[in-house]
């Protein structure tokens, strides 16, 4: 059975990233073996100018692993965006319980949008919709959350998705 995908969404500096920071411990505390995937839709860098595995990657190579006790790393060279059950399936270690994906809004993972101000701020599908966290009051037919609800929030999770 594929590791399950719960998906955050929200239009950028919503608070999502501070969201997913503050529910990892509540589900790890829970027993839960987390894995994060963030999508950057304006592209990122993240390796080190003048380290070794800048060099290699700026010498050419496609694809750069740096491996140390206890972390991996990679960079690599796509041809086009990779979807989030593409990388589950290559790279998400299968006995994991929960895999919490920051993005991807128009994919029909179960999802929880993050808004500040408004519903509506970012167009968002209703398909699998679990719950939305606003620092305003909203009446929905799912659960809302305020930002600071993160116990009740990883309750939520904790039911949606049973520890495999």
């Amino acid at each position: 059975m594929a590791v399950p995908i719960v998906s955050f969404v929200g239009r950028s500096n919503s608070g999502k990233t501070t969201l997913i920071e503050r529910l990892i411990p509540e589900l790890v505390i829970a027993g839960y073996r987390v894995a994060t995937i963030k999508h950057a839709g304006h592209g990122f860098d993240l390796d080190t100018e003048g380290k070794d595995s800048w060099r290699h990657k700026r010498a050419g190579a496609s694809t750069v692993i740096v491996v140390s006790k206890g972390s991996l790393a990679m960079f690599s060279d796509v041809s086009s965006e990779v979807g989030v059950e593409e990388l589950r399936g290559r790279f998400v270690d299968p006995d994991l319980d929960l895999i919490i994906a920051e993005g991807w809004k128009s994919e029909g993972y179960p999802k929880v949008v993050v808004v500040r101000d408004q519903l509506g701020e970012v167009p968002v599908s209703t398909d699998g919709l679990l719950a939305v966290v606003s620092n305003m009051p909203i009446e929905l037919a799912v659960p809302t959350f305020h930002p600071d609800e993160i116990k009740r929030l990883s309750e939520l999770l904790i039911r949606h998705f049973p520890k495999r």
